[in-house]
């Protein structure tokens, strides 16, 4: 429904540690117009320029607090991502990218929150992994997007 504004194009940025290039980072928007309790939010299927990123090198920037795994994520359930807000998605990826136009294939990952069905406890238990179609909500398809880097 909201797949065209997932991210916004002027986000994608290197990040530093130090003197150090570690990753990258693009600002995001949730594709549900309810938001979300933020233990609801299981990371993200991405691609850049062709190569996958596991949720395991990403990181989740929300609500004014430092990017957080989606293992503590999981724990935050009293904590709100709201329609409105925008989050940074940080992926790890030594020397980060090079300058010029990147393609960024994304699909969200956000778990139901209303109504119940079979494999809602499981999914609790063994979340989906994102791209694979399970957990997907409103974005059903794996959205691409071509960004400059801007630093």
């Amino acid at each position: 429904m909201f797949d065209q504004y997932l991210i916004r194009k002027d986000s994608l940025e290197n990040v530093t540690k130090g003197e150090r290039i570690v990753g990258f980072k693009f600002a995001v928007r949730i594709a549900d117009y309810r938001g979300c309790f933020l233990s609801l939010h299981n990371g993200y299927y991405i691609t850049c320029d062709g190569v996958e990123y596991p949720v395991s090198k990403q990181k989740f920037e929300i609500n004014g607090k430092a990017p957080r795994s989606f293992e503590e994520i999981k724990t935050c359930v009293w904590e709100h991502w709201n329609y409105d807000d925008e989050g940074y998605v940080y992926v790890e990826q030594e020397g980060g990218l090079s300058s010029g136009t990147h393609v960024i294939g994304l699909q969200q990952s956000i778990l139901a929150q209303y109504g119940y069905m079979p494999w809602d406890e499981e999914w609790v238990k063994n979340p989906p992994v994102p791209g694979k179609g399970s957990g997907s909500g409103k974005t059903g398809t794996i959205c691409t997007f071509e960004l400059v880097l801007q630093k």
